[in-house]
């Protein structure tokens, strides 16, 4: 199994943050279905004020560029990432058009 972390910011507005938590109080189940049919086993995004966190755990055939390219091929992906982009901003190292960037792992307790 794979483990990645990303991180992404909110706009700081108290309301759109507050949408945003509600949309994913019920994600679209195509979103969630093509979550799982890219290999994704777990996902969770956590959230504190303007900053979400989030954690994929997935099979060892998940690929970041094969889920890309199925996702811009998806129209109801498409849609629910323009919907998402109202709330979202992108992180000040981001590249143009890249949303979640993926963090390095720092430290592991074992």
């Amino acid at each position: 199994m794979q483990k990645f972390c990303l991180a992404l910011d909110l706009k700081n507005d108290p309301d759109l943050i507050a949408e945003y938590i509600e949309f994913h109080k019920n994600v679209w189940p195509e979103i969630q279905k093509s979550i799982l049919d890219s290999g994704i086993i777990n996902l969770e995004i956590y959230n504190v004020a303007d900053r979400l966190f989030m954690i994929i755990e997935a099979n060892s055939d998940f690929s970041f560029e094969i889920k890309e390219k199925k996702d811009a091929e998806n129209p109801k992906v498409q849609e629910w990432e323009t919907l998402m982009w109202k709330f979202q901003k992108a992180l000040p190292q981001a590249k143009p058009g890249e949303k979640w960037i993926l963090m390095d792992k720092i430290f592991e307790l074992k």
